[in-house]
């Protein structure tokens, strides 16, 4: 526990000034995430970052990241990113060929799929905080509260297992007590920060990203289990890796995007 709270502690005092500032900064910070994300699926599937394939999977991610402005400001090619992830998926699947199967079609699909999971999820994250810091923060605080209250509701009330196939110790009980804690939260909002949602369109909302919160972590959860690995990595210390702290952002902001913007 010791291990956690400091680890915690000091990604607080490293994301806290950076989301603050917002801008480059904040980009930056989201292409490591997202790069470090992308590498810990790489090693979950056993595939290799340096090879062309992991080239190829990299600059696809990066290039789903860039911001529309920058985006449009360096595209020499005036393809839009639909167009260049088609483009991606013939060099995969040419790729197959020439490397007769070592490299397969389910390996392409895999990579495919991480690189929009990662690629979608972050992108949103930047464009998020580019609406408005008090918005990124409300969709955090969804998700960590959430997370708690499901976690000391589970542990207090918990009497029925949720999905124990993927994740044996959360509970109905603790799911909707999540949710409760969720909508605190955006109660807490509403009256005590500029937030610019109606008060009821906001807990509709609430409730949502609450439950898709919960699945990403569900989603997670399954995944390392179909991988045989108790964490997405090693990189912080009590925490896992980034996808272990980021799994249910990556379902949450999309969709907060989608319903308020």
């Amino acid at each position: 526990m010791k291990q956690r709270i400091i680890t915690a502690s000091i990604l607080i005092a490293i994301f806290l000034p950076v989301a603050i500032m917002g801008g480059i900064p904040f980009l930056f910070l989201a292409y490591i995430m997202a790069s470090i994300g992308l590498y810990e699926l790489f090693h979950m599937r056993k595939l290799s970052v340096f090879s062309f394939h992991g080239l190829i999977a990299f600059i696809l991610l990066w290039i789903f990241l860039l911001p529309d402005h920058y985006f449009n400001l360096i595209n020499i090619t005036e393809l839009s990113k639909i167009e260049i992830a088609f483009a991606a998926v013939l060099i995969f699947l040419s790729y197959t060929v020439i490397v007769k199967n070592q490299f397969t079609f389910d390996d392409v699909g895999f990579i495919l799929l991480s690189v929009l999971y990662i690629g979608i999820g972050f992108f949103y994250f930047v464009q998020i905080r580019e609406e408005g810091l008090v918005y990124l923060f409300y969709a955090l605080f969804v998700v960590w509260v959430t997370d708690s209250g499901a976690y000391f509701f589970g542990r207090k009330f918990g009497r029925n297992k949720l999905w124990p196939d993927i994740s044996p110790n959360k509970t109905v009980e603790g799911f909707f007590g999540g949710i409760a804690s969720g909508l605190l939260v955006a109660v807490l909002f509403i009256f005590f920060s500029n937030i610019q949602i109606h008060f009821f369109h906001l807990l509709i909302v609430t409730i949502i990203i609450s439950i898709f919160g919960q699945m990403g972590d569900l989603a997670e959860s399954a995944l390392k289990r179909h991988y045989a690995v108790k964490d997405s990595g090693n990189l912080f210390p009590g925490h896992g890796g980034i996808l272990d702290r980021c799994d249910s952002w990556l379902f949450v902001l999309p969709l907060l995007h989608f319903l308020i913007f």
